[in-house]
């Protein structure tokens, strides 16, 4: 791949559908939520070192994990460490990564994508970031990868894509053409989604997107000008020891906006790879389940020591040295992470994040 190859991932989330293994102080990222013995943002990492070497890899993430990034990544430097002092969104998190790459090399063509998904074909997947780094080097092309969708979620936002070729399918049958990207759709309503599904003319929207700095940056200058004005000031500071002052004093000023609707939904050089490298954007506790690995009973159980007895369709996690023993429980999440224990129904998982402010509103920050 080109040394103008570089990739940033975004790792500055809490995960607070993941609580509570997920805290403020140690977010899902951070953690081996699997239960292969390595965090999720360290397999993200190792996964793109197929792409690129360590230095042409850039973490953003919040400023308050910084001392986490390199306890897991002791390979990169300080200066491939965005520190965001602000959450606001992936909008202005993407056009700061871009003006920071763009300093460094005029020519880099960058991939930018979440810390903490699961990718179990991961060679179908570097074939296909190969398959959009060299359309996206070769194009004034925004492109992201999208899912051919298995099932009509209700979880995931959609692309409606062109089924006409801009480049034809790689030879991989998982991977298919360069095409053009028609619209961008939000969570959808099932009856919506299953519409979707039926057509094959959607797509699901992973929220992994390959560009040049060049190209990103002028769609920003064109549909985002206020955060690229406010970003653009820093030119000179970037890759300097003055850049996080900079940051810290000018990116809270920026709107607080996702790159969907700043850029994706506005510009008119989007494309897409349709492709399929078992992917998950691991956002719950049920993800979770439905992508583990099941026993016969159809339990995934992540860590700790567990009798269980008719136990069924249930997720376990328990520390290390503690006995947890089950008996007649279908289709709950068990996660006991010493200070808290949650035992809760998996078909209401979906209250587990607005349960977490109830929680403040009682205990503070104690327990989150």
């Amino acid at each position: 791949m080109s040394n103008n190859t570089y990739v940033a991932i975004m790792a500055g989330g809490i995960g607070s559908r993941f609580w509570p293994s997920s805290r403020t102080a140690r977010p899902k990222q951070f953690l081996d939520i699997l239960g292969v013995g390595k965090s999720l943002i360290r397999l993200t990492f190792e996964r793109f070192l197929a792409l690129c070497p360590a230095e042409n890899i850039f973490i953003v993430t919040n400023g308050i994990y910084k001392d986490l990034v390199k306890e897991h990544l002791p390979e990169i430097s300080d200066n491939q460490i965005l520190c965001e002092p602000s959450r606001n969104n992936t909008g202005p998190c993407v056009a700061y990564t871009a003006f920071k790459l763009h300093h460094l090399n005029p020519e880099a063509n960058f991939i930018i994508a979440p810390s903490d998904h699961i990718v179990l074909k991961e060679n179908v997947f570097v074939e296909a970031l190969e398959k959009a780094l060299t359309f996206t080097q070769e194009n004034d092309a925004l492109l992201t990868l999208g899912i051919r969708p298995s099932r009509p979620d209700t979880g995931y936002g959609y692309i409606n894509f062109n089924q006409s070729t801009v480049e034809p399918p790689a030879e991989n049958d998982n991977i298919g053409g360069v095409h053009k990207v028609i619209q961008f759709t939000e969570k959808p309503k099932q009856d919506k989604a299953k519409e979707f599904l039926a057509s094959g003319d959607y797509l699901w929207n992973a929220g992994i997107f390959i560009w040049r700095t060049k190209s990103i940056l002028a769609a920003f200058e064109k549909h985002a000008n206020e955060i690229y004005t406010i970003l653009e000031k820093g030119g000179s500071a970037y890759n300097t020891s003055g850049e996080q002052n900079f940051i810290d004093q000018h990116y809270p000023t920026t709107p607080s906006i996702s790159v969907d609707y700043a850029i994706m939904e506005q510009a008119e050089n989007i494309y897409t790879i349709p492709t399929d490298f078992g992917w998950s954007d691991l956002g719950t506790w049920a993800s979770l389940h439905a992508e583990g690995d099941k026993d016969e009973y159809g339990n995934v159980i992540t860590s700790g020591n567990v009798m269980i007895n008719d136990v069924t369709n249930t997720l376990v996690r328990a520390p290390e040295g503690k006995l947890l023993v089950l008996r007649d429980i279908d289709n709950f999440i068990i996660v006991d992470e010493g200070d808290v224990l949650l035992i809760y129904p998996k078909s209401k998982e979906q209250e587990i994040k607005a349960l977490t402010a109830e929680i403040r509103e009682k205990n503070g920050d104690t327990f989150l």
